[in-house]
């Protein structure tokens, strides 16, 4: 594909069901106008922030222990238990807060500063990580004792996740949020690809307490980072006062705003059925190739391998994705995940993860983008709220269901059942925009003729 301007005005604004009293907001940010002739997008612009430097340093260094963490609390609930069910049970029990914590943490994130808000969350969720590596160095480890731990873990991340993702906006203001929603992928999936080796060497040299412990000390990067910053130059947004209604506002909001529903119902779907590979993976790794905590962290790393190579690819996107794009994405994951599952040996399934993670962060990214350049700044906390409800509020209803049809059937149906829900219920999906919006085989045609261009 050679080398092009990136065209910001996609859909009319009324064609993406953006009411009249909205479309002021996007024409003020620019998001639906063309980059002048012979523009190149710096990938790398928000990094021209100094208080987005402190945080994206900091946030990948935690968020490199975090998924340390991840890989060895899958790792050690399957020591204790062998089950994937209990697996599944575990999940659900770290991503259930978010049903009922994420709106709260949505409506704190409108009312208070956002950067003291993170140094309490993120201090809580070094914590809650310390206390469960003393537990398991010490070798008094439990399986209840791994799943209160988890549960707790679940409620201040369900706090601190909308609050963390309305505050980026605050760091860098509205021309370059685009890219740094894009970098915070990126971040995220740099650790993807770091956590899972490093936890692999620790946990097979010394145990995974340890990888527990280096969360807890990772921790203290984020916080030196948030201090650090220079609060004179951020732009906060005007705080909202308390008063009854504001959950039910913000749900009203989104049911009116059709370009905010499709991003959200995508997510819960698939965040629900399709992406689960932090389950699927470590049974796939232990039930069917017979291999250990390396090679699962092999198999993680090869997914955040294709992850970052999709969020990287997303820096260079500053306009905002359309329903097409993200139906698009939405297929290509549901069918990477497919493939994944029906790998014959270890090496090919490796392999697969790649398209695998480039598919589910080109779509989480673009549904991320999509909300957050699509809401007025005094509801993004609850709307961000919203949709972190959305995206991982379905965990604890798909996980357990995972972790059973894995245990029941075998691991690979944990993927193949996963990415054939996730297919079918996208095509539905998008055969009814489609049809409601008149969109055929002409327009499709003309629409994918103007993005090469």
């Amino acid at each position: 594909m050679r080398s092009t301007p990136i065209a910001e005005a996609e859909e009319p604004l009324a064609d993406l069901g953006v009411p009249p009293a909205g479309r002021g907001l996007f024409r003020r940010t620019r998001l639906f106008k063309r980059a002048p002739a012979g523009t190149r997008v710096n990938p790398f612009s928000s990094l021209r922030v100094r208080n987005y430097r402190l945080y994206f340093g900091g946030q990948l260094i935690s968020l490199t222990g975090t998924w340390a963490q991840r890989v060895a609390q899958d790792w050690l609930v399957l020591q204790l238990t062998n089950s994937g069910t209990a697996l599944g049970i575990v999940t659900a029990l770290q991503f259930a807060p978010a049903l009922l914590l994420s709106l709260y943490g949505g409506a704190l994130a409108d009312r208070g500063d956002k950067r003291k808000l993170l140094l309490c969350t993120q201090t809580g969720l070094g914590l809650a990580a310390l206390v469960l590596g003393l537990l398991d160095v010490s070798g008094v480890i439990a399986i209840w004792q791994v799943m209160v731990l988890a549960a707790v873990l679940g409620v201040i991340s369900a706090v601190d996740t909308p609050i963390r993702q309305s505050f980026v906006i605050e760091m860098v203001g509205s021309e370059d949020l685009p890219n740094a929603v894009a970098l915070n992928a990126t971040t995220f999936n740099l650790a993807r690809i770091i956590g899972p080796a490093v936890a692999g060497l620790v946990i097979t040299a010394f145990g995974t307490g340890w990888a527990f412990l280096g969360n807890a000390a990772s921790s203290l990067a984020v916080l030196a980072g948030l201090m650090l910053m220079r609060t004179a130059e951020l732009f906060p947004s005007k705080p909202v006062d308390r008063k009854p209604g504001q959950y039910k506002a913000a749900v009203r909001y989104v049911r009116n705003r059709s370009d905010l529903v499709l991003p959200m119902l995508l997510m819960f779907i698939i965040g629900t059925f399709g992406m689960n590979y932090q389950i699927t993976i470590a049974l796939v790794a232990k039930q069917v190739f017979h291999r250990g905590a390396g090679s699962f962290g092999l198999l993680s790393t090869a997914l955040a391998v294709g992850a970052t190579i999709g969020a990287l690819a997303a820096t260079f996107r500053r306009g905002r994705p359309t329903r097409l794009f993200l139906i698009g994405a939405a297929l290509a994951f549901s069918l990477a995940e497919l493939l994944v599952g029906s790998m014959p040996t270890f090496g090919l399934t490796a392999f697969a993860l790649i398209p695998a993670g480039l598919s589910m962060i080109t779509l989480a990214q673009s549904a991320n983008a999509t909300v957050q350049l699509g809401v007025e700044p005094t509801m993004r906390g609850r709307v961000m709220g919203l949709y972190i409800l959305c995206f991982m509020g379905g965990t604890p209803i798909g996980s357990p269901i995972v972790g059973w049809v894995a245990q029941a059937f075998g691991p690979r149906w944990g993927m193949l059942g996963g990415g054939l829900i996730c297919l079918i219920a996208t095509i539905i999906i998008g055969g009814y925009l489609a049809r409601h919006h008149r969109v055929g085989l002409s327009e499709l045609r003309g629409r994918l003729e103007q993005f090469r261009a």
